[in-house]
C-alpha cells in the first residue's frame, strides 16, 4: 500500500463521525474499495496528465481538532452570508450567516450528521464504481464536514452566498475531505462564491466533491475562484444535475495550488436545460493544472457553452479534458466547446483534448481547441505605440482571460472582483 493510501486508512480508524447517519457500512466499503484498487497510474486515461507519483509517497496527518488562526484581511472584500472553513474545521467565529434570504438554509455538515435526520445526509452515500474515481471514493469514506446549502421551491437570492476555504501553516502536512451539497428546488435561484484561500505557505492536501442539483425552472450563478499555496494540493469534483428548464451559470479561475484537478460533470437530464461554464487556467513555475469537463445531454432542446482559456508559463503544465455526451433522444441539443490556450515559455506544456459523442439528430455541436503563442503582430503594433514589451503582453493576455467572464452581466459588483483577482494573477504571472 502506498504511504498516502496508509495514512488515509489510518485516518479512517480514528474519524468520530464515520458512523453517523447509518453511514458506517457505506464508508468502509467505499475505503476499501479505494485500497483495493489504489492510486491509478499514468496508463489509466483519465489520469493520463495528472501526475501521482511523487503524491502517493507522502503521508497526511488528519487535521487537528483546533482551528488555524488566519489574518482577517483575507476576508475583507467577502461579506456575509459566508461560512468559513480553515485547514477543512469549521471556524464558526469568522462565518456570518445573517442575511440568507427567506427559504435558504445553510449548515456546516458536521451539524447535519449530528442533528440532522438520516435522509438529510443520505446523499453521502452514493457509490463510485469506477476504480478512477480514487478521490470521490476516499471522500466517501472519510469527509466529515462541508457545507449543506438549500433553497425551497420558489426561494429567490440576489445577494452572493461564500463559501470560504484557506489553507494555513501547521505544525505537520495534514489532509482533509469535504463534502457539500447545493440543492435548489423547482424555481429557486441563488449566487454562490467559492473562494479556495492561503494564509501562507503550506503543503496540505484538500479533497472535495460537490453535489448540485437543479429543480424544474431553478437559476444558480456559480463562481468558484481556486488561489490556493503553492505547494498546496487540491483534488476537486462537482457532480450537476439539471432539471428541465434549470439554467446553471458558472466560472471557475483556477489560479493556484501545486497541484491541482477539477472534474465538473453536469447531466442536463431534463428538455431545456441550460449550462453555460467557463473557466480559467493560469499556470506558472512548476505548477500542474488539470481541468475535465463530463457534460451528458439527455433531455431534449439542452444546451451548453462551454469557453475555457489557458496558459501557462515557466515549466508548468496545464490539461484540459472537454468530454460532450449527446446521447439517443437528446435531439435539439446546442453544444458549443471552445478552448484556447497560450504557451509563455518555452519549458511550458499544454494538453487539450475536446472530445464530442453524438447519439441523436437534429443537434448544433461543434468543439475546438488551439494551443499557441500570442500574437506577434499584435505585440509589435503595441510597442509601436509606446507600449513596453511587459505592458504590451499584459494587455493582450488580460483580454485573452476576459473572454471568460461573460457567463456575468457586465457592470456586476462580483464580475468586477473577479476581474480584480484575475488580473492580479495574470500580474503575478508575468512575473514568473
Amino acid at each position: 500500500m502506498s504511504a498516502l493510501l496508509d495514512s488515509f486508512a489510518t485516518a479512517f480508524e480514528s474519524l468520530p463521525s464515520r458512523d453517523a447517519a447509518g453511514l458506517g457500512e457505506t464508508r468502509r466499503a467505499a475505503l476499501d474499495a479505494a485500497l483495493r484498487d489504489g492510486i491509478p497510474h499514468a496508463r489509466v486515461e483519465a489520469w493520463k496528465y495528472t501526475p501521482l507519483r511523487a503524491l502517493e509517497r507522502r503521508a497526511f496527518a488528519a487535521p487537528s481538532v483546533s482551528v488555524a488562526t488566519f489574518d482577517d484581511a483575507l476576508l475583507a472584500d467577502i461579506p456575509a452570508p459566508r461560512i468559513v472553513f480553515v485547514n477543512g474545521r469549521l471556524d464558526a467565529s469568522h462565518s456570518d450567516l445573517s442575511g440568507l434570504a427567506s427559504g435558504v438554509t445553510l449548515q456546516p455538515l458536521s451539524q447535519v450528521l449530528v442533528e440532522g435526520e438520516p435522509r438529510e445526509a443520505n446523499f453521502l452515500a452514493r457509490r463510485f464504481d469506477r476504480s478512477d474515481e480514487i478521490f470521490a471514493r476516499l471522500n466517501a469514506a472519510l469527509a466529515d464536514d462541508g457545507v449543506v446549502l438549500r433553497a425551497e421551491s420558489g426561494a429567490q437570492s440576489t445577494q452572493p452566498i461564500h463559501i470560504v476555504f484557506i489553507g494555513a501553516p501547521a505544525q505537520a502536512d495534514q489532509a482533509w475531505h469535504l463534502r457539500h451539497l447545493i440543492e435548489l428546488r423547482d424555481n429557486a435561484s441563488l449566487f454562490v462564491v467559492e473562494h479556495h484561500l492561503a494564509q501562507g505557505a503550506h503543503n496540505h492536501l484538500a479533497n472535495q466533491l460537490a453535489h448540485v442539483h437543479l429543480g424544474a425552472n431553478a437559476t444558480l450563478r456559480h463562481a468558484r475562484v481556486q488561489d490556493e499555496a503553492a505547494g498546496a494540493t487540491l483534488m476537486a469534483r462537482t457532480d450537476a444535475v439539471l432539471a428541465k428548464e434549470a439554467d446553471y451559470r458558472r466560472l471557475d479561475l483556477e489560479l493556484g495550488a501545486g497541484l491541482s484537478r477539477h472534474e465538473l460533470n453536469a447531466a442536463l437530464h431534463g428538455n431545456n436545460a441550460s449550462l453555460h461554464a467557463n473557466g480559467v487556467l493560469l499556470a506558472s513555475g512548476k505548477r500542474h493544472i488539470d481541468t475535465r469537463l463530463g457534460i451528458d445531454h439527455v433531455g431534449r432542446d439542452t444546451a451548453c457553452e462551454l469557453t475555457w482559456r489557458g496558459m501557462a508559463a515557466g515549466r508548468s503544465k496545464a490539461a484540459f479534458h472537454g468530454g460532450i455526451l449527446i446521447r439517443e433522444g437528446a435531439d435539439g441539443t446546442n453544444a458549443q466547446l471552445s478552448n484556447k490556450n497560450l504557451l509563455l515559455s518555452e519549458g511550458a506544456e499544454i494538453d487539450t483534448q475536446p472530445v464530442l459523442e453524438i447519439h441523436a439528430d437534429e443537434v448544433q455541436a461543434a468543439h475546438g481547441a488551439t494551443v499557441g503563442q500570442l500574437d506577434q503582430t499584435a505585440l509589435f503594433y503595441l510597442r509601436s505605440r509606446g507600449l513596453s514589451s511587459d505592458q504590451a503582453r499584459a494587455l493582450l493576455t488580460a483580454a485573452f482571460c476576459r473572454e471568460t467572464l461573460s457567463v456575468f452581466e457586465p457592470g456586476d459588483a462580483l464580475r468586477t472582483a473577479l476581474e480584480a483577482r484575475l488580473d492580479a494573477a495574470l500580474e503575478r504571472l508575468g512575473a514568473a
